[in-house]
């Protein structure tokens, strides 16, 4: 669903009555918070009843003798006033930042569970957008947006009651303007929706493109592009300028207008009050506090329209936050299988799979691996050696055929007990920007020093950790780009180690490093497939040579099964692969 296409529910009811729902664990704070703006409405006429009094009981009689009480009144009142707002802010701010904690940790929680398909059409920056500043923009619902506005408009209904009461005939004078204030707000609102969606959009789109450029910086610095994605940058982040000046500017439009319609208000008041006074009707004490009243009915509306806007951008921001938690794209997690043991059987019978239905990525492909069994892939680029890899952890879901694993279909398996059954070591490894120790044991506290220690020093890789800077607790940078490719392919080893997968898989686990570093991690693939079933991904056959068996995959289909030695024999495809790779090579 596109960003233009979101908007246009800015105003649903069951969408606000959804975003309540978070709110249920808070209804303490929230009823405080409603206490409070009730407060604040029924206060706010009393300081202008104080002047009038005040004036015409004592200073236009010249009367002192109660001024000093009067004063002593007026200050105890703002005290009040004061200690009620600064409750009334906090509540409402801790009620808002108390829902969008419990929103943002359902939405990473959502996030994580859906299935790589979504990732691959949905941008990072966009879901980054989402989490965080969609996210805030929620919150201000709760902290600037529906109970402020339900306060102002207590507020209004308050002090036209008590303007009413005091001079009907006064107050209606003072309404005269309203119809202009009402379309001029109208028009506002209509704008302001435009604009803000504008700003909305223009925010996920700067998301996305810094995110996407941050992260490959090295290849814009390798290929020279710094000027020419500069220039795109500029188009982005000139329309996102552009967006927030066209809200701006209809601000600075609307509330001079506001301002001239409650100059002529207090013109008329001025003009009527007078000839009142003069006609001894009404008491200047109650023209002076219909002054005030002015601008505490004005102020309000004022303010009901910033609020208007920041509950409607916030109502738009959860249209999009809901979108994300709507999406129903997760791995369908149906089974209950956690047997103790797996022995690490492998069963693919008449596996068809597409990305999309158009192109078959998997063709009819049925193949065994035994337990304890090491079978090799290879293939051209495209011949479905990843696919098949994620699949068997239903990274992606099948479209015919079965998967068994130790004879059972891998949907009965429960998933996560399925994923922590296969350990995976990618070709490009994945560090995140904690210590090596927390990059090993992925924040699992019940996993002991001691063992890391010693699944470090299987695979080779103890030595040169004890050579960094705090040894374990060295702080890699993000990617890991503070260890070489070796070092971070050796961390990688020891975090499938520790977790004592029965199914372990290597995806290219050697083509991205040096020949000194490969014959270390050969031997730390050697101790960690010992004892496992394995499945290597290999472009280098050189490094597959003593697998149990060499599956090459073309276009999605098996081509030719068997050992190095019976496929070489074959003089098929896998044998002109070999010939090409060695003679290449100068062997």
């Amino acid at each position: 669903m596109s960003d233009k296409k979101i908007t246009g529910k800015a105003y649903d009811v069951n969408l606000l009555r959804r975003m309540m729902e978070y709110m249920k664990p808070y209804r303490g704070i929230f009823w405080m918070s409603v206490v409070l703006t009730i407060l604040l409405a029924l206060v706010a006429p009393a300081l202008p009843m104080l002047i009038e009094y005040t004036l015409d009981k004592y200073i236009l009689k010249y009367d002192t003798s109660g001024l000093s009480w009067m004063f002593i009144a007026m200050l105890s009142l703002l005290l009040i006033q004061t200690l009620i707002r600064y409750y009334h802010t906090l509540m409402t701010n801790t009620l808002g930042q108390s829902v969008i904690r419990d929103i943002r940790i359902k939405v990473f929680n959502h996030i994580t569970s859906l299935r790589l398909k979504y990732f691959d059409q949905t941008p990072i920056g966009k879901l980054i957008t989402r989490t965080i500043s969609d996210l805030e923009t929620i919150a201000n619902i709760f902290s600037e947006g529906l109970i402020q506005i339900i306060g102002d408009l207590l507020q209004l209904v308050v002090i036209l009651g008590v303007m009413f009461y005091t001079d009907w005939k006064l107050t209606l004078i003072v309404l005269i303007p309203m119809p202009l204030m009402i379309a001029a707000t109208y028009v506002f609102k209509e704008a302001m929706k435009s604009a803000f969606t504008d700003v909305r959009i223009w925010v996920a789109n700067l998301n996305t493109f810094l995110q996407e450029h941050l992260t490959g910086m090295g290849i814009i610095q390798y290929f020279a592009r710094e000027k020419q994605e500069m220039d795109k940058f500029e188009v982005i982040n000139g329309q996102h300028r552009n967006a927030h000046i066209r809200a701006n500017w209809y601000f600075s439009i609307f509330f001079p207008v506001l301002e001239i319609i409650m100059a002529i208000a207090l013109g008329l008041l001025v003009w009527y009050g007078s000839k009142e006074i003069m006609a001894h009707q009404i008491s200047a004490g109650v023209v002076v506090s219909f002054i005030m009243y002015i601008n505490m009915i004005f102020r309000p509306i004022r303010e009901l329209i910033d609020k208007f806007n920041t509950l409607q951008m916030g109502m738009v921001s959860a249209e999009r936050i809901f979108e994300v938690l709507d999406t129903q794209e997760q791995t369908p997690d149906t089974g209950t299988l956690k047997p103790t043991k797996i022995r690490g059987e492998i069963e693919f019978k008449n596996v068809w799979f597409a990305y999309n239905e158009e192109n078959w990525v998997l063709k009819d492909v049925s193949f065994t691996v035994q337990p304890g069994e090491t079978l090799a892939l290879v293939g051209a680029t495209g011949a479905g050696k990843s696919s098949t890899i994620n699949i068997l952890s239903r990274f992606y879901e099948i479209n015919k055929g079965q998967i068994l694993l130790d004879g059972i279909d891998i949907k009965d398996y429960d998933l996560n007990y399925l994923r922590k059954t296969i350990a995976t070591v990618l070709q490009d490894v994945f560090l995140f920007s904690n210590s090596i120790l927390e990059n090993i044991n992925l924040n699992d506290s019940t996993i002991e020093r001691s063992r890391i220690i010693d699944a470090a020093k299987q695979v080779g890789a103890h030595n040169f950790i004890m050579r960094m800077p705090g040894n374990y607790d060295f702080k890699v940078q993000e990617r890991g780009a503070s260890l070489s490719a070796g070092q971070a392919q050796l961390v990688s080893f020891i975090r499938a180690l520790i977790h004592d997968p029965a199914i372990l898989i290597l995806d290219e686990a050697t083509s991205s490093v040096d020949t000194e570093s490969e014959e270390l991690i050969q031997g730390a693939i050697d101790k960690l497939m010992k004892g496992r079933t394995a499945i290597v991904i290999a472009h280098r056959l050189s490094t597959i040579q003593h697998a149990d068996r060499i599956l090459v995959l073309d276009k999605g289909e098996i081509k030719e099964s068997g050992s190095h030695q019976e496929l070489l024999s074959f003089d098929g495809y896998y044998k002109k692969l070999y010939d090409l790779q060695f003679h290449s090579a100068g062997i």
